[in-house]
């Protein structure tokens, strides 16, 4: 989700590098950069940061999971074919 605080910082400072002489229109061009900027980021598929890094923790430790059990099921499947091999 969007941070609307943030919208509004990026809106008043993209406002505030405005020349001297648009300085009248200041007010209705923060408006237009802050309804520029809703309509294109709200098309992206974006997440915040602090849920992105849970993500990337949950697949890290996914990842660490699969590994384990990749190794088990190696050992487990040597452990079959050794004692087949001595059965047969």
């Amino acid at each position: 989700m969007l941070d609307p605080q943030k919208i509004e910082d990026v809106a008043a400072r993209l406002a505030s590098v405005l020349p001297p002489g648009l300085l009248g229109l200041r007010r209705e061009l923060e408006e237009n950069f802050r309804a520029v900027l809703r309509a294109n980021l709200e098309r992206f598929d974006l997440v915040s940061r602090e849920r992105f890094d849970i993500q990337a923790q949950l697949l890290s430790r996914t990842q660490e999971r699969l590994l384990q059990l990749e190794q088990r099921l190696a050992a487990l499947e040597s452990t079959d074919a050794s004692g087949r091999s001595n059965a047969g």
